[in-house]
């Protein structure tokens, strides 16, 4: 079954819809993000952490979360989160770290 929203990896536009599920922490680091759009490693950051938090790597064709779609799937996985706003920011945190690291290493700059 083919689903439009459904892509191989975490979408970018996907961000702005996660906005609202959570405290105001959490509405404050996604409405930086989709605020401001030059802000690539953050956004980097942010599809990094969400692959992670929502099992991106081991979603496929078949897979039910992949006939719901990227943006259910999302959703679904943060509002199910059992830990604190500032347990996903930190883990966030350090997403964005390993970006910047990766980055400087291949000696990549935004």
């Amino acid at each position: 079954m083919y689903n439009p929203d459904t892509e191989m990896i975490f979408p970018i536009r996907v961000i702005q819809e996660l906005q609202s599920l959570r405290g105001k922490t959490w509405q404050s680091l996604v409405s930086s993000i989709t605020e401001h759009p030059s802000v690539e490693l953050e956004q980097l950051s942010f599809v990094l952490f969400m692959v992670r938090t929502a099992g991106c790597i081991t979603c496929n064709s078949d897979a039910f979360r992949a006939m719901k779609g990227c943006t259910q799937c999302a959703m679904q996985s943060i509002r199910r989160y059992r830990g604190e706003d500032a347990e996903l920011i930190q883990q966030y945190l350090l997403a964005k770290e390993e970006v910047q690291s990766y980055l400087i290493k291949k000696e990549i700059s935004f």
